[in-house]
């Protein structure tokens, strides 16, 4: 029995191997299992951003219909890869792989392994490491696609194959509880949607003429203690529409001190839409929803500087915030640009549409 579920394993690789080689158009191993040069699966040169989303949904399908696992768990997990990347990390632009997963070398090849460059999948087995052969050519290379998902998927199968085995999975191997949380909210929205491209983006106020922004990054705030102004305030009239600005999924939601009725938004790049002071929420939204670009989820007020229900120690407006997830900080950064940006992309859309 052993001996056929170890066959069946060999004949699911090889297979998902062939159907992957085919894909990509990438020459497969001999049949007749002669080591040979590991194929580069790795370049996709000039490919334009849709084309390189297009291989890569195809390359977590395909790795889905031999592993068991859905194809958004993989892509979930390759996109927080993605928004931690460090600058050491980065792969060379001549050498740009598919995927944006990197496994370090003592999890790769064994943390008691004397090699750190194993590609040995016997001897990465016999130290415990997690590197396996993925493409039947008798290597596990951590810069071949094909390798790196199926030894990522080999690992999360040893927890079993429902979501919450996922979650347990995806714990052991980051140690992180805020990754499994990342890793989760982009496996849902990827299952909602059925696309990577989830990108598009909408100004959070209805366009027109009643609103004002500068750029108020920076500027000291005393209330609270002394802090800076981590955000951009619109100013329009009380009960005004607050719309996403993106597709996400509401993380937060409820009161704070300092941002009064607040909602916080989870976007694909693992950027956190910060949105406080309103008057009230859209009722249907509750935490874990999905949003997409320009659906409303509140309305502007004055709430906050103070417990729960405090209103008008300022003028009505929206403060629009902006945070960026890197694994082990979240940092703020000034979303000014990005509100011309979208702001004017809008309009531009508007009148292109009206002059059709």
């Amino acid at each position: 029995m052993f001996q056929n579920h170890k066959v069946q394993r060999k004949l699911a690789c090889l297979s998902a191997a062939a159907l992957l080689w085919g894909s990509l158009s990438i020459p497969a191993a001999k049949a007749s299992g002669v080591s040979s040069p590991p194929a580069d699966n790795t370049r996709i040169g000039s490919k334009s951003q849709q084309d390189s989303l297009s291989s890569r949904k195809e390359l977590y399908e395909q790795m889905a219909a031999v592993t068991g696992i859905p194809w958004f768990r993989l892509a979930a997990i390759d996109q927080y890869e993605r928004t931690i990347a460090k600058k050491g990390n980065a792969i060379p632009s001549s050498q740009t792989r598919l995927t944006g997963i990197s496994i370090p070398p003592p999890r790769w090849c064994g943390p008691l392994n004397p090699d750190h460059n194993d590609t040995s999948p016997a001897s990465i087995s016999f130290f415990d490491g997690i590197g396996r052969d993925g493409s039947g050519d008798g290597i596990a290379d951590p810069g071949n696609d094909i390798d790196l998902l199926y030894s990522m998927a080999s690992h999360l199968l040893q927890y079993g194959s429902s979501a919450s085995d996922f979650s347990i999975a995806v714990w052991e191997y980051y140690h992180n509880g805020r990754a499994a949380q990342r890793i989760a909210q982009f496996a849902k929205l990827y299952e909602h949607f059925g696309r990577l491209d989830l990108s598009g983006n909408a100004f959070p106020l209805p366009l027109g003429n009643l609103y004002s922004y500068r750029s108020t990054w920076g500027t000291g705030r005393s209330w609270g203690g002394a802090r800076i102004h981590e955000g951009t305030d619109l100013f329009t009239p009380h009960g005004m529409t607050v719309r996403s600005t993106c597709y996400g999924i509401v993380e937060t939601k409820g009161w704070n001190r300092y941002g009064g009725w607040r909602i916080g938004i989870r976007d694909i790049d693992n950027r956190y839409h910060y949105y406080a002071h309103l008057a009230g929420y859209e009722k249907s939204l509750s935490q874990g929803d999905i949003v997409t670009p320009g659906q409303t989820v509140g309305w502007v007020g004055s709430s906050g500087y103070g417990k729960p229900g405090t209103q008008g120690k300022f003028p009505p407006h929206l403060h629009y915030g902006i945070y960026r997830d890197r694994g082990t900080i979240e940092w703020a950064f000034d979303p000014y640009p990005l509100l011309k940006q979208w702001e004017n992309g809008e309009r531009r859309a508007k009148s292109k549409k009206k002059n059709r």
